[in-house]
């Protein structure tokens, strides 16, 4: 049983989180997803849209979902992988990770963990930012 971990804001679903967590989906038989907690997304992006438990609900509503989570606060993004022990993490292909320091930094700590990162799709034009500005955009023209 092969155990696939993916995360993300999902803050405004589009499809091109669909694309993501189905690339993530087929490289494994379980997926596990891990929705970052409002205080994460405010730290590191911005003030959140959607709060976590509504973006939790969302996700684990997914097909390609096993099961979704949130994320810790503690700051150590390493955490959840003791409770969750996945045998891949697969990236997005936005996501500011690096994989080959990922991977070093899990061998480091223990974990034998494949990094992987998802390919970009056509949807991913329509990412959460663009779909703001859209939205901003024709409010501004009324």
């Amino acid at each position: 049983m092969v155990r696939v971990m993916a995360s993300g804001v999902f803050d405004i679903l589009h499809t091109g989180h669909i694309s993501y967590l189905e690339q993530a989906k087929a490289l494994g038989d379980e997926l596990y997803v891990v929705v970052a907690s409002d205080n994460t997304v405010r730290k590191n992006k911005h003030e959140p849209i959607t709060p976590e438990r509504m973006r939790v609900r969302i996700v684990s509503a997914l097909k390609p979902v096993d099961v979704a989570m949130i994320g810790n606060d503690s700051g150590d993004m390493f955490v959840i992988l003791d409770e969750i022990r996945p045998d891949v993490i697969v990236l997005g292909f936005d996501q500011k990770f690096d994989e080959n320091t990922l991977s070093e930094e899990l061998k480091k700590r223990g974990f034998d963990i494949a990094v992987k990162r998802a390919d970009q799709s056509g949807e991913d034009l329509e990412a959460t930012r663009a779909i703001i500005k859209k939205i901003r955009e024709r409010i501004d023209l009324k």
